[in-house]
């Protein structure tokens, strides 16, 4: 697995994990966002920031960034995004 495929799985992993929460439970917390030290699924040590952003107006779409990186390298990172939108709020 090249490095940037490492990364981008480890981008992955993170952004389901942070979609599971769901609009309700994120809506309390938005807008928020965290840096943390983790390991990719290959062993590479690697910072991972998360935010939640509202995605055009307070109390509606929930924009999900994810960006894994290197510590050295934070331009050499992969960036990820997932929308979790209002209506499928249970």
């Amino acid at each position: 697995m090249s490095a940037t495929d490492d990364l981008e799985a480890a981008a992955r992993e993170e952004l389901e994990r942070a979609c599971t929460l769901g609009w309700k439970a994120l809506a309390a917390h938005t807008p928020w966002g965290d840096t943390f030290e983790g390991f990719t699924p290959e062993g590479r040590e690697v910072s991972v920031e998360r935010n939640y952003l509202w995605e055009h107006e307070t109390g509606g779409d929930i924009r999900i960034e994810v960006n894994v990186y290197e510590p050295r390298d934070h331009e050499e990172g992969v960036s990820l995004t997932r929308t979790i939108a209002r209506e499928t709020a249970a």
